[in-house]
């Protein structure tokens, strides 16, 4: 069996090394190289503080780091050729026209979240939401880690995308409710982040209508999850023709 051979940006993080114990132990994939800015420290495979320095031969990229390295390492794929698996989250308005262009000319694989669980919720939710969105209140709960620095999370935010997609009407994104003091209006979704302790992620989608409430959720207890489908994104990219790809492409 060839191994795909994979180069790590944020090798130094939380997730980098989740990736790097779940490589270790599968005989498909290997890590040549990674990127962290915090570049240093042991690790069973050169690790570079700028993408541009990595000279190591690769089938594809994950990036699990920080939106501030987007740009660099785009150049640096789009000048190689290869593949990328985006599972960074909190990309501006423009990186997110960024990551388009790029599709142009390699395979992009970007989603807001890799766990198949996730994904699965956001089906269900879109199905709910072109039900019950007439008559049903809808509100995003998402809980995450003291570290995290993005809110809402870039999950929530792709489970009130999916779920407006399915709505007649495109309804407001509400994140902050005590600074106007009013009834809520029909067309809403409301998007609330909690941050505390070690929480590794949970997302609850709340609709509420009259005399009865549904709720879709998920939690994840392990970045695992996360891990596991960075990897299995990454064993799927490799060799496909330059586009964008989502979890929908994988599963």
């Amino acid at each position: 069996m060839n191994r795909i051979r994979i180069i790590l940006s944020g090798a130094g993080g939380k997730m980098g090394r989740a990736i790097r114990a779940l490589c270790s132990e599968r005989e498909d994939c290997t890590i040549v190289a990674g990127f962290d800015l915090r570049a240093g420290g042991e690790a069973p495979f050169p690790i570079y503080p700028e993408p541009a320095q990595c000279t190591q031969e690769a089938d594809v990229v994950i990036d699990f780091s920080h939106p501030s390295v987007l740009e660099p390492l785009l150049a640096y794929c789009r000048e190689r050729k290869l593949p990328a698996v985006l599972a960074t989250t909190g990309y501006s308005p423009e990186q997110l026209s960024a990551i388009q262009a790029a599709a142009a000319d390699i395979p992009v694989f970007s989603t807001a979240n890799m766990s198949l669980g996730v994904n699965l919720l956001a089906s269900l939710c879109e199905k709910a939401a072109a039900v019950l969105g007439h008559d049903f209140d809808i509100e995003i709960i998402e809980k995450h880690h003291n570290q995290k620095i993005d809110a809402p999370s870039g999950t929530a935010l792709m489970l009130a995308d999916r779920i407006s997609g399915a709505l007649e009407k495109k309804p407001q994104y509400v994140y902050d409710r005590h600074s106007e003091r009013r009834k809520r209006r029909r067309e809403e979704i409301g998007l609330h982040a909690v941050r505390g302790g070690t929480i590794v992620g949970e997302h609850e989608v709340l609709f509420a209508g009259t005399d009865e409430t549904i709720t879709l959720s998920h939690a994840a207890y392990s970045k695992q999850v996360f891990a596991a489908g960075a990897i299995n994104a990454a064993l799927f990219l490799a060799g496909q023709p330059a586009g964008i790809y989502d979890m929908g492409d994988l599963v």
